[in-house]
């Protein structure tokens, strides 16, 4: 068991190297730890998409030691463990200081592959395009990690009314990515112009981007928002259950 100075690429999974906000050169992003311990990796990651996260892969009984015994004790109680469902509530059982994470159960999705097509009418946006977008946000989602200006984000999609008065109806954001895995984030359309299929546009033109850029494009959803769900997946993403687990405050029963 031991903490590790780099990551590596190949056979890597995909959340692992999203965590890991690889540099070009390789080199993990400030702050980002990795541990290895037989078949098990974790990839402790700060302000990773609004959370400090670890991202976990292997088998349980390697996960079980690596999370508890090393991990855990190096990060503290602000990080928060995330991977497939299974392994995650596994852990959950295992580990005394955890317990499930609050919030809906989610997907990780990805894919190397770039989209069948790509739309047309979606570019990226402008500094001018970026403040309609923040306008945006406020209006329409406002809890969102992802939004322009913030850290972590990095441009912008976006898609206009042709017919009207020129109007921002559709964003989707390049957010946390980094060599080896491209993070799309922040996707919304304002209401009126929802089920014209813009969401599922400027999400498709940024995986499109990201795929060719760093050989992966990944994104996180609920899983019970069927509706994007189904356009990820018609823009060639596969997608599993994920789940996240948090470090029990002390004394409690709930999550720090």
């Amino acid at each position: 068991m031991a903490e590790a100075d780099e990551l590596g690429t190949a056979g890597v999974a995909g959340h692992l190297l999203w965590a890991a906000q690889l540099r070009p050169d390789g080199q993990l992003a400030p702050g980002v730890r990795v541990f290895h311990h037989g078949s098990a990796t974790a990839v402790a990651s700060p302000a990773l998409s609004g959370r400090n996260r670890i991202a976990v892969a292997g088998t349980t009984e390697d996960a079980l030691v690596l999370v508890r015994d090393e991990v855990l004790p190096a990060t503290g109680p602000g990080y928060r463990p995330f991977g497939d469902a299974e392994l995650i509530a596994r852990l959950v059982r295992g580990i005394p200081a955890l317990v499930p994470a609050d919030g809906p159960a989610f997907l990780w999705m990805e894919t190397t592959a770039p989209p069948p097509d790509v739309p047309e009418g979606v570019a990226w946006l402008d500094g001018r395009g970026e403040k309609e977008a923040a306008t945006l946000f406020d209006a329409c989602f406002p809890d969102s990690y992802a939004q322009p200006g913030r850290p972590g984000t990095h441009r912008w999609a976006g898609a206009y009314d042709p017919d009207g008065d020129g109007e921002l109806l559709a964003v989707a954001g390049d957010a946390w990515s980094g060599a080896g895995c491209g993070f799309v984030a922040g996707v919304v359309t304002r209401p009126e112009a929802r089920g014209r299929g813009l969401g599922a546009a400027v999400s498709r033109f940024v995986v499109d981007a990201l795929v060719r850029e760093y050989g992966r494009a990944a994104l996180m959803v609920d899983a019970d928002n069927s509706a994007a769900v189904a356009a990820y997946r018609r823009a060639g993403m596969s997608g599993r259950v994920f789940g996240a687990a948090a470090v029990r405050a002390r004394g409690s029963a709930e999550p720090s």
